[in-house]
């Protein structure tokens, strides 16, 4: 069975188990600290980066949107539309959601690994207003929640928990059709709730 190496608060691990419980692929979870470098992580992706899925075979897949495009052929189009426009729409919204994650991780990383006289607010204040603006964009129109989801719906799930995880009471104001939205998802989609960051 191919493993997946991953952290439970990671939000580009949090789709990918989504989204292999949604096509229906098992995966061994093996939780690990990237702060630990350990060897198997680190003999997976050079990187030292998750998610990593590691197959059968020995062969590694990183990043998380390589393991979803992995995990859509496997499971012959559960992930992604066949419609170009439509797949193209849950790409970008894939893309999308993961670049709101690399703005959020950059700031807890900012704040994290440096001392607190060190940390560059203007750096943060960058970072939160990427993240701002593209909520708001979201937040306008959100994507609908039909039978049949997509990796960009479930990276977008990823995204907002991981946003309540390590911003709550800062994402959410002005921003309740978004709030809504992780609400109907988890409503919708029971089974995929567990995997979201925490």
């Amino acid at each position: 069975m191919p493993k997946l190496l991953y952290a439970s608060t990671s939000p580009y691990s949090s789709k990918v188990r989504m989204a292999a419980a949604y096509a229906g692929i098992s995966i061994d979870l093996v939780p690990v600290k990237t702060e630990d470098k350990p060897a198997e992580l680190i003999s997976s992706n050079p990187l030292g980066k998750i998610p990593v899925l590691v197959l059968e075979d020995g062969r590694s897949i990183y990043d998380s949107r390589a393991i979803t495009q992995h995990l859509n052929r496997l499971s012959k189009n559960a992930l992604f539309p066949r419609n170009p426009d439509k797949r193209l729409d849950a790409e970008v919204l894939e893309a999308l959601a993961d670049g709101i994650c690399d703005c959020a991780l950059s700031m807890v990383y900012e704040r994290r690994t440096r001392p607190e006289a060190m940390v560059y607010q203007p750096w943060l204040d960058r970072q939160w207003t990427k993240i701002a603006t593209a909520l708001d964009l979201i937040n306008a129109n959100p994507p609908k929640l039909p039978k049949k989801i997509t990796a960009g719906h479930m990276a977008l799930r990823a995204t907002l928990g991981y946003l309540a995880l390590r911003f709550s009471g800062q994402w959410e104001k002005g921003r309740g059709r978004l709030v809504r939205w992780a609400g109907r998802f988890d409503e919708k989609f029971p089974e995929l709730k567990a995997s979201v960051p925490g």
